[in-house]
């Protein structure tokens, strides 16, 4: 037979939910839904001695780390060296994690063993429970004694209930456990306490001596409670925490051997806790945030290293301007807050980064560098369902090798970065069920040649230095095709062709400017009647066309003789014919014009003796125009 202690339950302050209750009315059949954290310290025994004893156990539920005993004894007549644990089967497959020691002392004098090895067992004819093994350092032999510290951290055991509320509401939760400790042997007296954060009370289940006062529900003292008793009680209470879970979590610690290691943290967060029914009113928030949004997730803090720097908070949109920052010698706090307030079942995702000095965590033993870092989140109020810890290791590392405290899944990938020829190597660790607790340090060794470093570097030098001779090559080298060459020839030929159609474009266009002077002499001449100066601007005009005629006559004979000109030449002829014929009308026209002045002729007279020209000197232009056109285009 056993003997227990009372036995206390204290009720975490922060739950988290996994899937819904389907009746408000009614509490949960199920209340295996919400992540929460619970540290036993239990009366356990061992399975190969009915002799084995265990004095003065206690069985707590808290959310605080707390120091609890478990005082064992041998009276039989064979040494003990594993101690069980059985845990039913909806704790055992949410069980986190699982620290057992052994301790000496108590208070200041208190000192704990390292940690002791935990294997999973399956004894033959014992109910459907499952059984851990504890091995101790040394065998317990006959009228000997020790002490157990076990912490074991449990998720998804709660439940919101009702599922949803309104903004207004206050968030309420269900806990089920048993009254009695499990236990395979007889237990002589125990009690069971179980404390609340707060002292609302919905419901709670009423057994055989419970006593409920302030923010505690006792139950018991029972004594004489029979092998495997597990009465079960439901405890309804208000919860107004914020259940911040992070379904994936994926960490990249990148090393830098130029003395940096960055950190950049990917986050998919949900708030977990009942489901806000109805519309959100930011007026109301705002008014009276603890009361209407009580259970809304504000903000997160991380707890950083104390030398880190460059941190930086953004998401999809970019960076998010609501952070603050509180650095001392020792650590580094994060302060973060959403775009927005979280109710239950809103979602949100953002990256933290971060970099930290290398020689705080990289270290060299035994010919190996090793880097020692914390493997899981900063946020102590957060539960990880999936977190993938990848550690990218600088290009040429080998012999690569990991130690971590708890079982993960390891996998290797390759990453590809600037200056990179075969990719960083990667090693992931991945693991399902992440609790604060799992936020202890781990190890990954590696070897790297020093002169490793040296690459990068003298692939910018060499890389720089091709360039340099590139260009210099390229600026001394003659490209050019052989003068000699019938390509080259015809080249030069076909630019001198184009260089004498420009000039005779420029010749064609100062004559058709002179065409518009005489136009313009002949508009003066009827607005002031002045005959000798129109007479003037015929005689300048006369001495312009002649030497622009002078300056045409070689451009002609070349683009006549050059073979390259073939095709042209047809347009240029006809376009100097036309301009000849223009020339005239225009000379005809003023002469016409100024006759008719001399007379004393009228402006209709004047206007009907030159119609016929005007309209052949309008047309004349436009054809002119149309192979200046053509010439340009060709």
């Amino acid at each position: 037979m056993f003997t227990s202690t009372p036995t206390a339950v204290l009720i975490p302050a922060t739950l988290f939910r996994e899937r819904n209750c389907t009746n408000e009315s009614t509490p949960p059949r199920s209340l295996s839904t919400l992540h929460f954290r619970i540290f036993h310290a239990f009366l356990q025994c061992l399975l190969r001695s009915r002799d084995f004893q265990i004095g003065s156990p206690d069985r707590f539920i808290i959310t605080d780390s707390s120091i609890h005993y478990i005082a064992q004894e041998n009276n039989g007549v064979e040494a003990v060296s594993k101690v069980l644990l059985p845990y039913p089967e909806n704790q055992a497959k949410n069980l986190a994690f699982l620290l057992v020691t052994i301790t000496e002392g108590k208070g200041k004098t208190k000192t704990s063993s390292d940690r002791l090895p935990v294997d999973v067992i399956h004894p033959e004819g014992m109910p459907s429970l499952t059984w851990y093994a504890v091995s101790l350092p040394k065998e317990l032999s006959k009228g000997g004694s020790l002490t157990l510290e076990v912490k074991a951290v449990f998720t998804h055991l709660l439940t919101p209930f009702p599922e949803k509320i309104t903004q207004a509401d206050a968030q309420l939760v269900a806990f089920q456990d048993s009254a009695h400790y499990l236990s395979p042997y007889a237990v002589k007296v125990q009690s069971l306490t179980v404390k609340l954060p707060e002292p609302k009370v919905e419901s709670y289940t009423k057994l055989e001596n419970t006593k409920f006062s302030g923010s505690e529900i006792k139950y018991g003292p029972y004594e004489n409670i029979p092998p495997f008793s597990l009465p079960t009680i439901i405890v309804h209470f208000a919860n107004n925490k914020p259940f911040s879970v992070a379904q994936e979590l994926v960490r990249e610690i990148e090393v830098s051997h130029w003395g940096n290691v960055q950190v950049t943290e990917n986050y998919n967060l949900i708030h977990a806790g009942a489901e806000l029914k109805g519309e959100f009113s930011r007026l109301d928030y705002e008014e009276r945030p603890h009361v209407r949004g009580a259970s809304a997730l504000r903000s997160l803090v991380a707890r950083l290293p104390a030398r880190a720097h460059s941190i930086y908070y953004r998401d999809e949109i970019g960076n998010i301007s609501t952070s603050n920052v509180y650095s001392d010698s020792v650590k580094t706090l994060l302060e973060i807050e959403p775009r927005y307030p979280m109710f239950g079942g809103w979602r949100t995702a953002f990256t933290i980064g971060y970099g930290l000095p290398l020689q705080d965590f990289l270290f060299k033993s035994e010919g190996k560098r090793f880097l020692d870092i914390t493997f899981g989140c900063p946020m102590n109020d957060m539960v990880i369902e999936n977190i993938y810890v990848k550690v990218v290791l600088p290009e040429g590392s080998k012999d690569i090798s990991v130690v971590a405290p708890f079982p993960s899944k390891e996998t290797r990938e390759a990453k590809l970065s600037h200056l990179d020829i075969a990719g960083r190597p990667v090693v992931v660790l991945e693991k399902k069920n992440v609790v604060p607790e799992h936020n202890q340090n781990f190890q990954v060794y590696y070897r790297f040649s020093s002169l490793s470093l040296l690459r990068e570097p003298l692939m910018l030098v060499f890389g720089f230095l091709l360039f340099f001779v590139a260009c210099i090559a390229y600026v001394h080298a003659d490209l050019t095709i052989s003068k000699s060459s019938s390509s080259y020839i015809a080249k030069l030929q076909w630019d001198e062709v184009q260089t004498a159609i420009q000039q005779f474009q420029n010749i064609m266009n100062r004559v058709l400017v002179i065409h518009n002077k005489l136009d313009a002499s002949l508009r003066d001449l009827s607005r002031t009647g002045d005959v000798q100066a129109c007479k003037a601007a015929r005689k300048t005009a006369d001495a312009f066309l002649k030497e622009l005629t002078k300056e045409l006559k070689p451009l002609l004979s070349f683009l006549q003789s050059s073979p390259q000109a073939l095709h042209i030449v047809a347009k240029v002829e006809e376009l100097v014919v036309k301009e000849k014929e223009l020339q005239e009308k225009v000379m005809l026209k003023h002469s016409m014009v100024v006759d008719s002045y001399e007379k004393k002729s009228g402006g209709k007279d004047i206007d009907n003796r030159i119609a016929a020209v005007q309209q052949k000197i309008t047309l004349l232009r436009q054809e002119v125009d149309d192979l200046l056109e053509v010439i340009d285009e060709i």
